[in-house]
């Protein structure tokens, strides 16, 4: 196998077990949250694991995030097949839908802390695993940051939207509980036609690189410092 063959897989997977790791595991912890509140749907279903290839879903896991990486967009995000869950076996369903629900950005922060740790460890490796190590570690902080942010847009079926219905008073909650059916639409809109479009008539429309991109660089500045990469 010639080197730069090898080159091209390294850098697939510095960029694939971060990516699989956090949309795979961010999915397991909805269930996870679900079971502890009461909901065993996911149980039921087999898909209360953290095994990747139960919630590998081909468009959001693969060919989203490699069409984002081909096109050298600004930031790369994507899903798994979503862990069922049913509200209705909840022990409060209001109340646990905001526990589920934060429990995958919540997972995903988790795991952008222990990304930035790890670099500690990360720096002792040889070469050159040491620079293989340290690249596949900071995709992963910035990867989590983002998923984890993307994911807590305010709009249903995002993790985000189910927070706000759960917390919102009960005319604005049902209002916006309305949009589930159109949101995923929306955020693809929001995501690939608007920059498409600005690109076509020469204005910058990418909306969410102009939220998340400064958010992210303010999370991950603030993990870099809480885990000591700082100074």
């Amino acid at each position: 196998m010639d080197n730069d063959l090898l080159t091209k897989i390294a850098e697939v997977v510095v960029f694939a077990i971060p990516a699989i790791l956090a949309i795979t595991l961010h999915e397991a912890a909805h269930g996870y949250a679900a079971l502890w509140r009461g909901d065993p749907t996911a149980k039921e279903a087999g898909r209360l694991s953290l095994n990747p290839i139960r919630h590998i879903d081909m468009m959001g896991t693969i060919l989203l995030p490699g069409f984002l990486i081909a096109s050298g967009a600004p930031f790369l995000f994507g899903w798994a097949k979503p862990v069922p869950v049913n509200f209705g076996r909840l022990k409060n369903p209001r109340r646990d839908m905001v526990t589920v629900a934060i429990a995958g950005p919540g997972t995903n922060l988790l795991l952008a802390i222990v990304s930035a740790l790890l670099i500690h460890l990360a720096v002792l490796a040889p070469e050159p695993t040491q620079t293989w190590l340290l690249e596949m570690l900071k995709r992963s902080v910035v990867f989590n940051v983002i998923l984890g942010l993307f994911n807590m847009i305010p709009l249903p079926p995002m993790d985000g939207g189910r927070v706000a219905v759960g917390l919102l008073p009960l005319p604005a909650a049902r209002a916006l509980a309305r949009l589930e059916n159109y949101g995923m639409f929306l955020i693809l809109g929001a995501v690939v036609v608007l920059p498409w479009l600005g690109s076509y008539i020469g204005a910058d429309l990418n909306i969410l690189a102009w939220t998340l991109l400064p958010l992210t660089d303010a999370v991950v500045n603030w993990i870099a410092v809480a885990a000591g990469l700082n100074g």
